[in-house]
């Protein structure tokens, strides 16, 4: 099990804007998600990821280079993983879980509840809404050369409404990071932390790393 520790970021917080977010973030260190646990889809794309939290917010960057960059759902919580999707499940109980879905374009989906489906349900649109999303794709310049996009995500603790959540300074969690394409022309699943499980699935909890918020 891969164990990573979020730094804390004093000079931005939920209202800060994309600008000053990237600013504080370049002295951090991004990692990569290079597990692809299933040898029907080995296509691996690009993705680097960077995390802190703040007083108030969590913040994420993913940096991703891929085949085709494609974004069909537009509307909160439809199934975005079916496009172009990068996402982040934690779980601060070791039980129940968020799982936080975006396509590139930044239209999101937000679950929680227990790993079985009958025991999840996504969370009200005006929840998901309240991340400030930020997304910028590059196109392709020539012709077989991959798109590179980014997507800022700035999540205020009030989304993880199942709790009361005034500070992640000291907390334990357990989660993942993905990134994934259902219906891409070259469908893919790429995880954090490696997936045991013998088809695609990211709601495997058991399979979650270890984070440490500083």
């Amino acid at each position: 099990m891969k164990g990573l520790v979020i730094p804390f970021l004093d000079r931005v917080n939920y209202h800060s804007s994309t600008d000053e977010v990237l600013a504080a973030l370049a002295g951090l260190s991004a990692f990569r998600l290079d597990e692809v646990a299933w040898s029907d889809y080995p296509y691996k794309p690009s993705v680097y990821v960077k995390i802190a939290h703040t007083a108030d917010s969590l913040l994420l960057v993913y940096q991703v280079s891929e085949k085709h960059a494609i974004a069909n759902r537009r509307n909160t919580n439809d199934p975005v993983y079916k496009d172009s999707c990068v996402e982040f499940f934690v779980s601060f109980d070791h039980v129940h879980y968020y799982n936080i879905e975006f396509n590139c374009l930044g239209t999101g989906l937000i679950g929680y509840g227990r790993e079985a489906e009958n025991e999840r349900s996504l969370l009200p649109r005006s929840l998901v809404e309240r991340i400030h999303t930020d997304s910028h794709i590059v196109t392709k310049q020539k012709h077989g050369e991959d798109t590179a996009w980014r997507l800022v995500l700035n999540v205020p603790f009030s989304v993880f409404d199942a709790h009361s959540i005034k500070s992640l300074a000291g907390m334990q969690c357990t989660g993942n990071f993905y990134k994934c394409g259902d219906e891409l022309p070259v469908p893919h699943f790429v995880s954090w932390n490696r997936i045991n499980h013998p088809t695609p699935n990211f709601h495997v909890p058991g399979c979650f790393g270890e984070l440490f918020f500083q």
